[in-house]
């Protein structure tokens, strides 16, 4: 039996949290507040107010936003670098933990060996470029607009490390350090 995604498990979880208050009142139309209806999910015959109706209408309103909120901050690991001296006892510890399989090295991506992650994306490991590159888990977060991206690190502190590069067949990716992490940007 496949393990479950977490996160689909957590998104599955956000939409029973995030249900409008008027499917968690069955029997109740939007406009009935759950006191006023009997026990047989018969309406009390006492009338509504326009004070019922909008808290009701505030209710789906905020429900709509949170709604709207979290899927304006959902992040995707677009691409995982694991940089690493020692690449192929790396790739086959995580092989045997995690039971995927490594791609043979992709010159595109620095001699990266890479495996699908379980979210779409992919796990790359490789080893350093230069003599100074230190070993590092790198996740490139994906972005619709890495220029804007960039930008926005930048305002806020962050040093741009790369800048915005295309990867033919891959998508864009730029490199941004702030407090002494490392964290890159992809656009497909």
């Amino acid at each position: 039996m496949p393990k479950p995604n977490r996160r689909k498990l957590l998104r599955v979880g956000l939409v029973f949290v995030a249900l409008p208050s008027s499917l968690l009142h069955l029997g109740c139309s939007t406009s009935q507040d759950p006191a006023t209806v009997d026990n047989n999910g018969s309406p009390d015959r006492r009338p509504e107010t326009n004070e019922e109706n909008k808290k009701v209408t505030a209710n789906d309103e905020a429900t709509t936003d949170h709604q709207a909120q979290t899927k304006a901050n959902s992040m995707q690991v677009q691409y995982l670098e694991i940089v690493t001296p020692d690449v192929d006892a790396l790739c086959t510890s995580y092989s045997q933990m995690h039971g995927v399989t490594f791609n043979d090295a992709d010159p595109s991506l620095g001699g990266a060996r890479t495996a699908k992650l379980g979210s779409g994306g992919t796990l790359g490991i490789r080893a350093p470029m230069r003599e100074t590159e230190k070993p590092v888990v790198r996740p490139y977060m994906l972005v619709s607009d890495i220029k804007a991206a960039v930008e926005a690190a930048e305002k806020n502190g962050a040093e741009i490390a790369i800048p915005p590069m295309e990867i033919p067949g891959h998508g864009t990716f730029a490199i941004v350090i702030q407090g002494g992490i490392e964290s890159g940007l992809w656009q497909v």
